[in-house]
């Protein structure tokens, strides 16, 4: 549909894992019937997560209600909810031996709150472990539904972390069901809620953005008090998604870097294989400095 996908540059090139231990992840999600946005969007990142002993757990089923044009999560008839999936991820996260849980979700704008109580349910058992788990969670917009959000601020994660994904002028071609000022409500809303919650947010280079357009993205993100800021490059993963337009130099990432640290975020993770979860930890740490 798109023709022949662009060969990847040198710095695209990832290792490849083969170990034990990532092996013992991969039985261990099939084992719990859990899903992960590491396999439905094929990161390239994958091994060296897995290998990590994490990954960041899907919920809701593995199809989603959307129809961007840069994903690689399925779309279909929406999965019946699993009332279990709380208690499997935190069992996961117990057998892992995470510190730092990420939660993402398809989104399911067919559920009166898209999700969000199941979202809260998660986080409440992991929660009850007993132990200090830092819980970031990716989350949808909700459809712009603030109850759904409020609900998920409540059950208090230490990371409330929603995508842009990309400039607002290619919304319509890349991501139509979303809208960019809705996505930026959304921050601002959590920062209203809870002056002490981290936001998050990120986008993806290559889809034909100016600099001028990341620039007025990252200074809006700062406009709504968005905390930490990931910048990675799209990769396209199949010849009927969105193509990709340029491969983004690895120095010119830094140099977004260096102008998002100067604006004020608390912590700028800005490379050609940065992804939203992608060494979240060490992201999140930052923070903390």
């Amino acid at each position: 549909m798109n023709g022949n996908i662009k060969r990847k540059p040198e710095w695209l090139r990832t290792k490849l894992y083969s170990t034990n231990q990532g092996m013992k992840v991969e039985k261990l999600l099939r084992r719990l019937s859990l899903n992960t946005v590491c396999s439905e969007a094929r990161c390239p990142n994958i091994g060296e997560c897995y290998n990590r002993k994490t990954a960041t757990f899907m919920i809701l089923g593995s199809a989603c209600t959307r129809n961007c044009r840069f994903c690689n999560v399925h779309g279909g008839e929406p999965e019946t909810v699993d009332l279990k999936e709380p208690e499997k991820i935190a069992e996961a996260v117990t057998e892992l031996g995470l510190r730092h849980v990420v939660i993402t979700s398809v989104t399911r704008d067919d559920l009166e709150d898209g999700g969000a109580g199941h979202f809260a349910k998660v986080i409440e058992c992991i929660r009850a472990l007993g132990r200090h788990i830092v819980i970031e969670v990716l989350i949808p917009d909700f459809g712009g539904n603030y109850q759904a959000l409020t609900t998920v601020i409540k059950a208090r994660p230490d990371v409330i972390n929603h995508n842009v994904e990309t400039v607002p002028r290619l919304y319509l071609q890349v991501r139509p069901m979303a809208i960019y000022e809705r996505s930026l409500e959304l921050l601002k809303n959590v920062r209203a809620c809870d002056l002490d919650m981290v936001t998050k947010s990120g986008f993806m280079l290559g889809l034909g953005e100016t600099k001028e357009e990341v620039l007025k993205v990252m200074e809006d993100l700062r406009t709504v008090e968005c905390d930490i800021l990931t910048i990675g490059q799209y990769l396209q993963p199949s010849k009927e998604h969105y193509p990709v337009k340029e491969y983004i130099r690895p120095e010119v990432f830094e140099s977004y870097k260096e102008i998002g640290n100067q604006m004020g975020f608390r912590s700028v993770a800005s490379g050609p294989l940065v992804r939203s979860s992608y060494l979240a930890d060490v992201t999140y740490n930052r923070t903390m400095d």
